[in-house]
């Protein structure tokens, strides 16, 4: 099946490493040429040769006010045009109710939410009839995960903002989407399993849990990503895609 990735632009954030970098590989693999940004100028640009010849890495930080100007200008003067964003940012320290600070959600807000809301207002005053403005979110946008209270309040709410983004922009031709990760096998999920007593117990649970009784791979996620951002998905718009192996049990 053809995508229809070849030569189009894209920039996607939070990809170094994990579920973003997994969403820009797989883009570059169909065709695409990407923008991938990361903290760190030297992890930016070394993921970005990984990469190949269609990727550029660039040091950005989501909760920084000008940075999504400057990811669509250097689309623009990299690879000549701007076709689409993913919205992808590290997760939030992790904890429950009283264990997280006051720091920990302004942190959390400035770069999960706020930052994502500032990188789609920008991308949508710059896309014309046929881009796209994806969001890397997670299973907790419908049912909170112990332990990651902050990703439980600040999740829901941006699938919100995404919906009427949807709704809004969908008369210009511009379409709305968003990931619902679970436990993909990334650095991040096995962080989180490290926290338990007994980390390799704790995976067995979750995977017994799972329908496909396994964690999804990166390149599992990175294809659904490519497909939900590519032209194939022409009439997906508004919907929030589990990406999960059944985990979710609600229709």
């Amino acid at each position: 099946m053809d995508l229809g990735l070849k030569d189009r632009v894209y920039v996607v954030t939070g990809a170094t490493r994990g579920l973003g970098n997994a969403a820009a590989r797989e883009l570059v693999a169909d065709g695409a040429k990407v923008i991938i940004t990361g903290r760190d100028a030297t992890s930016a640009a070394e993921a970005a040769a990984q990469l190949g010849e269609g990727a550029v890495g660039i040091a950005a930080d989501n909760a920084e006010p000008a940075a999504a100007e400057r990811l669509i200008a250097a689309a623009r003067e990299h690879f000549g045009g701007f076709d689409g964003i993913l919205i992808s940012v590290g997760g939030p320290a992790p904890g429950f109710v009283a264990d997280n600070t006051d720091e920990q959600w302004t942190a959390a807000f400035e770069s999960v939410f706020l930052g994502a809301v500032r990188l789609a207002r920008a991308a949508a005053a710059e896309l014309g009839d046929g881009g796209t403005i994806g969001f890397v979110l997670s299973g907790s946008v419908h049912e909170p995960i112990p332990g990651l209270t902050i990703s439980n309040g600040l999740r829901p709410g941006l699938a919100g903002f995404a919906k009427s983004l949807a709704d809004e922009l969908g008369p210009r031709g511009i379409r709305v989407v968003g990931l619902l990760p679970s436990r993909i096998d990334t650095d991040r999920v096995r962080e989180l399993d490290g926290l338990s007593a007994d980390p390799e117990a704790t995976r067995a649970a979750n995977e017994s849990r799972i329908p496909l009784r396994r964690y999804g791979t990166p390149r599992e996620f990175g294809r659904a990503a490519a497909f939900l951002l590519s032209p194939a998905a022409s009439y997906l718009t508004g919907i929030m895609l589990p990406v999960d192996g059944g985990m979710r049990h609600g229709f």
